[in-house]
């Protein structure tokens, strides 16, 4: 591969600017498009990545490009763990809904004297 001249021909910003067009979108849709913080906070890590790549490329040195590169690095260590957070509410939400639901339905259920309807 020859010499890159512009940080969108760089294979690994390709990937993180993918990621972080995935995430906007994903995150125009319930249950994430309500929830505000988690939104802005995990849009804001998925941006950061490619964001960090194309701002330390565009110094044109090599030590400032490294070092935005481990901004990168540090930035999907954050969006990483956003995921994580999402996915465990996730499943405690399923799991919740999963033990609570037939409870709820069972409760339901029983047998209602007249006085009660």
């Amino acid at each position: 591969m020859g010499k890159v001249e512009r940080f969108e021909d760089l294979e690994i910003w390709q990937i993180a600017n993918a990621i972080a067009v995935d995430i906007h979108l994903l995150c125009d849709k319930e249950p994430h498009k309500s929830d505000w913080g988690m939104k802005d906070q995990i849009r804001r890590a998925a941006c950061s990545m490619s964001d960090n790549m194309a701002e330390g490329f565009e110094y044109n040195n090599n030590p400032d490009f490294i070092r935005f590169l481990n901004y990168a690095k540090g930035s999907s260590g954050e969006f990483r763990n956003k995921l994580a957070i999402l996915n465990k509410a996730e499943k405690s939400m399923t799991k919740y809904l999963v033990l609570c639901i037939p409870k709820a339905l069972n409760s339901q259920a029983k047998p209602r004297n007249s006085s009660s309807i």
